[in-house]
């Protein structure tokens, strides 16, 4: 495990400092950024600057970018602004085609996507670029970097100690922030959880044209927000048999979609949806289905334990535990290879979670499977990034920060909370930070950062680190994140 925060500065006269990764190259090369606790905070008071050097692989300026941050972390005179930095964007001296980057992220162009995406959720007031630009501070002057907003840019020539007249420069100019960039996302963590559910619900969960996990799982969200009577409509052609819900060429996802059902027959105590559940669950009991992805914890687990099947519940988990648990704790994908995938792990998590609230007490195998449950969250507590984020790759620090396995985990911990599964004082703070990221990566549009594409078992680490980001409006994500929102709402 690559730590999460490592000290820079200890003496009293300095301001605590962390290295985080902000991304990875093709050879496996992390790209640092050094950081302060402020800068994790989007509505601190000081202006933001953000140090950028190294774009063509100079190791002169990324040294030079390392003195000026270590000065400005030696310096507590220096009242009105924080400052971070990004000493070496391009550590593997690749060529960077142009900003803002062309392609999927992360496969292509991957080191101009890390910073470009990075930046846009770091949202500082000010980028300084030390050395050749390459076209960064056009970019982020005229294009809103991860869709938040557009930040000033500059350059500085690496001469000397460059930091104390940049300062000064500032000051003349009494340049302030916050940036636009920061300004968006100020506005989108101020919503509430009541808030950002309704604006989720006005972009998903309004159709289930196959009854698999994505839709359904927002229209159980909508279920909570009392949108009953819609959600009724939409899933009528199932209930009246005019679709079938479990179709002859049937997946995993189909079993995890009939939850629907389950919510609304805990709401309408109409049997025909306890028929449907039932009918899944029947289904549900074939270990063959789940292809050996650790995904079946989620698209079985649950089910069996709405239709009260809870030995094939244990004996699925089991299966599963067996398959994919790894000797460190958490989750394998798949036994294909050892990569701990972010929402391979966070499928295991939200399946325990649910299928452990239905499960009685005083069945035998209730207490392995909650040992379980709070063994996986105990591991997974300690590879949350420092932003409040879970990693596209679990235990790679410089993977991208995932959203959907970010709110899908942080749900599980709100459940273990409010199930007397976990304590609140060691996971309360955890699930803060997680929503408080996740809430700054939703837009007014319902668009989404890095959001994991549909993702099959892969056949090693590099390729779930080039699984597409997804920028913008995701379904899968917009689900996850309804989730997530209406189990805060209370």
């Amino acid at each position: 495990m690559i730590l999460p925060l490592i000290l820079l500065a200890t003496s009293a006269q300095a301001q605590p400092s962390m290295r985080t990764q902000i991304g990875i190259t093709k050879n496996m090369t992390p790209i640092e950024a050094l950081l302060t606790a402020e800068d994790l905070d989007y509505e601190s008071r000081k202006t933001r600057i953000l140090l950028v050097s190294g774009l063509d692989g100079d190791r002169g300026a990324a040294k030079a970018t390392q003195e000026a941050f270590n000065w400005y972390i030696t310096n507590n005179k220096i009242r009105k602004y924080t400052v971070s930095a990004v000493p070496l964007a391009n550590p593997d001296k690749v060529g960077i085609e142009s900003f803002p980057p062309k392609g999927d992220a992360y496969a292509k162009n991957a080191e101009a996507h890390y910073l470009w995406r990075w930046i846009g959720m770091h949202a500082p007031d000010v980028v300084v670029v030390i050395g050749p630009d390459l076209g960064l501070i056009d970019a982020l002057n005229k294009y809103a970097p991860a869709n938040t907003g557009t930040i000033p840019a500059r350059t500085i020539n690496a001469t000397g100690s460059f930091m104390p007249g940049l300062i000064k420069s500032l000051d003349r100019e009494k340049f302030h922030g916050p940036s636009p960039a920061r300004v968006a996302i100020q506005k989108r963590v101020e919503r509430n959880a009541h808030d950002t559910a309704t604006l989720l619900a006005r972009h998903y969960g309004h159709d289930l044209n196959d009854a698999v996990y994505i839709p359904a799982v927002a229209l159980m969200a909508r279920i909570k927000l009392g949108d009953i009577v819609d959600v009724e409509k939409i899933v009528k052609p199932y209930v009246d048999g005019a679709k079938l819900s479990l179709p002859v060429k049937l997946s995993a996802s189909h079993l995890s979609g009939h939850l629907v059902f389950a919510s609304l027959f805990e709401q309408t105590k109409n049997p025909r949806y306890q028929e449907l559940v039932k009918a899944a669950a029947a289904k549900a009991a074939d270990h063959a289905i789940y292809t050996e992805m650790s995904d079946g914890f989620f698209m079985g687990g649950p089910i069996l334990a709405k239709a009260g099947r809870f030995d094939d519940l244990a004996s699925l988990i089991y299966y599963m535990r067996k398959l994919c648990l790894r000797p460190d704790g958490i989750y394998r994908h798949s036994p294909l290879d050892e990569t701990a995938w972010g929402r391979g792990n966070a499928f295991p998590a939200v399946g325990l979670a649910l299928a452990l609230a239905d499960m009685p007490k005083n069945h035998p195998d209730y207490g392995p499977l909650l040992l379980a449950f709070q063994q996986h969250m105990a591991m997974l507590s300690q590879h949350q990034d420092p932003t409040g984020m879970w990693h596209e790759v679990v235990d790679q620090w410089a993977s991208y920060r995932e959203f959907s396995a970010t709110a899908m985990i942080a749900f599980a911990m709100s459940r273990g909370i409010r199930n007397g599964w976990l304590e609140q004082s060691s996971y309360l703070p955890r699930i803060q930070r997680a929503w408080y990221a996740i809430r700054a990566r939703i837009g007014d549009d319902g668009g989404l950062v890095d959001v994991c594409t549909s993702t099959g078992k892969q056949k090693s680490i590099r390729e779930y680190l080039d699984r597409t980001a997804i920028l913008g409006p995701d379904p899968r994500g917009g689900a996850m994140a309804l989730l997530l929102a209406t189990e805060l709402m209370n």
